[in-house]
């Protein structure tokens, strides 16, 4: 008797993990997320082909350096760390009318007149969309090829041969012999799939636009995340002008710059001077106003911290924080109380970093903690201060990294004083303009400022 065909078999595989179940489960056993099991059907085959490779020394292995390929974009460049590498897929994700498309069409046009054969595939909108907007703003895209298209292997076939690739976006493409409709976990995870797999073949430079979700995060598995190089976080309030580029994932470089951009009548430009766009530029003495000098990356800013505290009526005081953690400013205002005698138990507190900068840097500590005791005890500080350090939970003022870096940017700002942790080695080329004030407890800082 001939043997039966087999049947294919079903699984179960986490949206975002990729961790498989034979049976449906509510929640994975991988990850411990709920409702992201989706159904696949996989064919039913013999005993699954073994294969065996040798091993070899990680010494043996050549390294070639990579090379290189400018965006023409000089903020873009920094965040990726020079330039776009040959095979790399970017992933770039942003809220709807950030500027994204738009970012992506000034870079196309900077590749295609430096000779570059550069494709833009849309799957969301219309040629006449794309080049209206192009016309808008002045980009020159004479050598840019467009394709609107949303079938993944027609678009598969269009790239090949590009030496840049621009595909917006990764949602709204589909691959017919996969179940579900476009944007769904299992679509996305073989339109990112296959995209990648094009372009390392053939060493495309190859971009994805990314949806995210309220959180902030990019829409789709997180095994997206995975499956790319670099993933970038384009961001900005709907009622600023300016643009804030992030790394959140780089393998080709570090995760720790951030590109500043304006939108203009003529596209997004990039910010020269982002220290005056973070600080008013006024030395005046104002009662819950410090200037602290954070680094972003390699680069120095200015951030202007404003602290407001007023007495509450309710037995539970409000604590609201904009551009840090409202974690860090109750632990800031812990230290204050306990080292410094400082007491906000009855008072609201209120802390905004002014221009919408979100600070990670440590060495931020020391401004925040100036601009909440001066706001409590409702004493100005000097406007031509700065202060550069980190608080420790016994109050102790910790060095920054980079500090002569930051000392140079508030010399060029033009203030005069500097508040730095005692243990910093200060040169005198880093001092020459400055009045160096080294304290070794926040203790200590507001004994010699807030007589």
């Amino acid at each position: 008797m001939p043997r039966a065909a087999k049947k294919n078999t079903i699984r179960y595989r986490c949206s975002e993990c990729g961790y498989v179940s034979m049976s449906m489960v509510g929640r994975c056993p991988g990850c411990g997320s709920w409702g992201t099991m989706s159904e696949e059907e996989t064919a039913a085959g013999g005993a699954a082909r073994v294969s065996s490779a040798a091993a070899s020394p990680i010494s043996s292995v050549s390294v070639v350096p990579e090379e290189r390929i400018p965006s023409g974009i000089d903020e873009l460049d920094r965040v990726l760390g020079g330039g776009w590498i040959r095979g790399g897929v970017v992933l770039l994700g942003g809220e709807p009318g950030v500027g994204k498309s738009t970012l992506l069409l000034q870079a196309c046009a900077s590749m295609a007149s430096a000779g570059r054969r550069v494709l833009y595939i849309s799957g969301e909108e219309s040629a006449g969309q794309l080049a209206l907007r192009a016309r808008r703003l002045g980009i020159p895209t004479d050598n840019v090829d467009l394709l609107c298209e949303t079938d993944l292997p027609v678009m598969l076939a269009a790239a090949s041969g590009y030496e840049f690739l621009v595909i917006d976006s990764v949602q709204s493409f589909r691959l017919d012999d996969e179940s579900g409709w476009a944007g769904s976990a299992s679509q996305v995870r073989n339109v990112a799939s296959m995209s990648a797999e094009l372009s390392k073949r053939e060493g495309i430079p190859t971009v994805m636009v990314g949806h995210i979700t309220k959180q902030g995060q990019i829409a789709g598995p997180k095994i997206l995340e995975h499956m790319v190089d670099v993933v970038l976080l384009f961001s900005g309030e709907r009622s600023s002008s300016h643009r804030l580029l992030r790394a959140e994932k780089n393998r080709y470089g570090a995760t720790d710059e951030l590109g500043i951009f304006e939108m203009s009548e003529r596209g997004l430009v990039p910010v020269v001077d982002p220290s005056r766009l973070y600080w008013n530029a006024s030395f005046q003495a104002i009662a819950g106003v410090a200037i602290g000098i954070s680094m972003e990356g390699s680069r120095p800013l200015a951030a202007e911290i404003q602290a407001l505290s007023c007495a509450t009526p309710f037995p539970y005081p409000k604590r609201t924080a904009r551009g840090i953690e409202v974690n860090r400013l109750q632990l800031l205002l812990a230290v204050l109380e306990r080292r410094c005698g400082i007491f906000s138990r009855s008072c609201d507190v209120y802390v905004n970093v002014a221009g919408g900068l979100s600070l990670q840097d440590p060495a931020a500590d020391l401004s925040i903690c100036a601009a909440l005791a001066s706001s409590l005890k409702d004493t100005p500080l000097a406007g031509d201060t700065c202060f550069i350090g980190e608080i420790g939970l016994a109050g102790e003022v910790r060095p920054a990294s980079r500090t002569h870096l930051r000392l140079r940017e508030a010399s060029r700002l033009g203030f005069r004083n500097a508040v730095v942790s005692g243990r910093e080695a200060i040169d005198a080329k880093s001092s020459r303009d400055f009045s160096i004030i080294k304290v070794s407890s926040i203790f200590q800082m507001l004994e010699r400022l807030m007589k």
